[in-house]
């Protein structure tokens, strides 16, 4: 079975870290709804292209992230990063934001 992967991305302004990681598939597309619309950009997200467990294992270490794709999103639900209820979706694509100030 083919492992799952996402790219993870690392962004550092000043000294806030902030992730961001997508499921692979969804590199370079573009999603909208209504007023809304969300551009997976490689500029952005694409870093590393890893396991989603090493994912997960680098997400739990961050206050701050920016995730989307269904893999990604149900990963960090079920390890508790994250409750249901934070995932937006444009366009059935989920997504979602931590900051911890």
């Amino acid at each position: 079975m083919k492992a799952k992967k996402v790219y993870l991305k690392i962004h550092i302004m000043g000294d806030i870290e902030t992730i961001a990681c997508c499921d692979e598939e969804l590199l370079n597309q573009v999603y909208k709804e209504g007023n809304l619309r969300i551009e997976i950009s490689s500029q952005f997200f694409k870093g590393r292209l890893i396991d989603l467990e090493e994912a997960i294992f680098i997400l739990k270490q961050t206050s701050y992230f920016n995730i989307v794709g269904e893999k990604i999103i149900k990963s960090a639900i079920d390890c508790k990063l994250l409750p249901a209820e934070g995932v937006r979706f444009i366009n059935g694509v989920p997504m979602a934001i931590k900051m911890m100030f």
